[in-house]
């Protein structure tokens, strides 16, 4: 096992290189240049978007509920976990490079709404089946299907083994047996040398409960449970880091400082400057796009079914996410670790945050690790979900929708949430972290090929608004 591992943490290190960390980030900045940095100066409008329906928009459900099933998949562990790994590995300045990267970010995930919605496929019953597989067979032209079946394969693999089951249901089992049995005493049966305890067990049933509650019920029940649970355990998460930034707000200066010389390398010494940059750019940048999953390709998924006739309306919509994920919960997650010092104190991974938690406000340690780990639950459970509608909708296309094939690949993936936690996992957090780089490289080479296209599209959009035509279902009055 120990080889195999180390097998998969080279081809990691392959995939999630440089090359294709540039290439997001180069396809980031094209498409803003090519969109005049829309971005920024449409952000209020989409931020409104976000939260109003359009009228008489065909699809499956509204564009707020498509929002929050892609959000679901994205704000998740990586918003406490992954930040944390990449202030540890590439200090302070990972923050800073970690916001900028989600600033031009959020020009690919509107430029991945825009064509999710151009380039999907309507039934007569209202069902929607769209995402990278079908702009790049659709828009690229039928010779690139091959290129489409490969985004496809790898989004089934990447929710059924990878970042969409074992990995979530992992983490929410180590946070309850954290938490509830921190000596792992109780214990209910072992497998070799492998001892569970009850607090792993009881949290296996029941995240796999409520999984087959919700996904049995497909898309309406995921966006359902996904917009009450979503906007709530951010607001909560949110409000409990703004607590502890202002109960030691003297701290924040001093913590910015270090955040922005972190990023440029000020603090190393001699020749070590850019080396220190570097790394904090790589780790920042790496665990940003982890988080967000702009270029990725699995949000246009979701956005395919939204309840819109407007391309660049849903691709608004589709941009907030990366700002909520990154430009808030993330950068709440790394200002509350930087005020209360626990990025350089020896620890690693969640402990960094439960720390930070702990240390943040005047309550006990248990408390500040109880809120964390309802918070990660709610994150990890949501990601589940989430991540259950991408792969269904990549089998979908792969098996032309075969409804005996949907209903054993639903089981199939709820028996992996159920196994999960007493499985070795040392190597799928790497093997998820592959299928995620290979999912983003024909999503990539589409936005690029077709950004002629997403350019048009946002161009019409906006000439028919200002001229008061027949828009986001509505006649507006000149």
């Amino acid at each position: 096992m120990a080889t195999f591992t180390n097998i998969l943490v080279t081809i990691d290190n392959v995939v999630w290189g440089v090359p294709l960390i540039v290439m997001i980030m180069g396809t980031g900045i094209f498409m803003s240049l090519r969109l005049r940095f829309l971005q920024f100066r449409k952000l209020g409008i989409a931020l409104r978007y976000m939260v109003s329906n359009e009228e008489n928009g065909k699809g499956e459900v509204t564009s707020f509920q498509a929002l929050c099933t892609a959000m679901a998949a994205t704000v998740g562990t990586g918003n406490i976990v992954g930040v944390a790994t990449a202030m540890v590995a590439g200090g302070p300045g990972a923050l800073f490079w970690m916001i900028v990267a989600a600033c031009f970010g959020m020009s690919v995930k509107f430029s991945e709404g825009v064509l999710a919605i151009k380039y999907r496929i309507l039934g007569e019953d209202g069902h929607a089946l769209g995402g990278p597989f079908y702009y790049i067979e659709r828009g690229m032209g039928p010779r690139w299907k091959w290129m489409a079946k490969c985004f496809a394969v790898f989004g089934v693999l990447a929710g059924t083994l990878g970042i969409g089951t074992i990995t979530q249901v992992n983490s929410i089992a180590d946070a309850a047996q954290t938490f509830f049995d921190p000596d792992n005493s109780a214990i209910a049966f072992t497998v070799g040398e492998n001892a569970y305890s009850w607090a792993t067990v009881i949290a296996a049933v029941a995240v796999a409960a409520l999984t087959t509650l919700v996904v049995i019920g497909g898309m309406q029940r995921i966006a359902t449970v996904a917009s009450l649970i979503v906007p709530a355990m951010i607001v909560i998460y949110v409000v409990v880091c703004l607590c502890i930034l202002v109960a030691n707000a003297e701290k924040i200066p001093a913590a910015l400082e270090e955040v922005v010389a972190g990023a440029f390398g000020l603090r190393a010494a001699g020749g070590g400057m850019l080396g220190a940059m570097i790394v904090a750019m790589q780790k920042g940048i790496g665990r940003g796009l982890f988080s967000n999953e702009a270029g990725l390709g699995s949000a246009p998924i979701a956005a395919a079914a939204a309840q819109t006739n407007e391309a660049t309306r849903q691709g608004l919509v589709s941009m907030t996410g990366t700002f909520i994920d990154t430009c808030i919960v993330c950068l709440m997650t790394g200002l509350t670790i930087m005020v209360t010092g626990s990025w350089n104190v020896g620890l690693d991974g969640v402990e960094v945050t439960i720390r930070a938690f702990g240390e943040g406000l005047p309550w006990s340690d248990s408390m500040g690790a109880f809120v964390l780990m309802v918070c990660l639950a709610f994150f990890a459970f949501t990601t589940i979900l989430g991540w259950n509608y991408y792969s269904e909708r990549c089998l979908e296309y792969l098996s032309h929708g075969n409804k005996a094939g949907m209903t054993a690949f639903r089981w199939i993936y709820i028996l992996a949430v159920l196994i999960g936690p007493f499985l070795t996992i040392s190597f799928v957090w790497t093997f998820a972290s592959i299928l995620n780089g290979l999912m983003a490289l024909p999503n990539l080479i589409a936005l690029v090929v077709l950004s002629g296209v997403i350019v048009k599209e946002t161009k019409d959009y906006f000439v028919r608004l200002e001229n008061g035509s027949y828009v986001d279902g509505i006649k507006r009055k000149k």
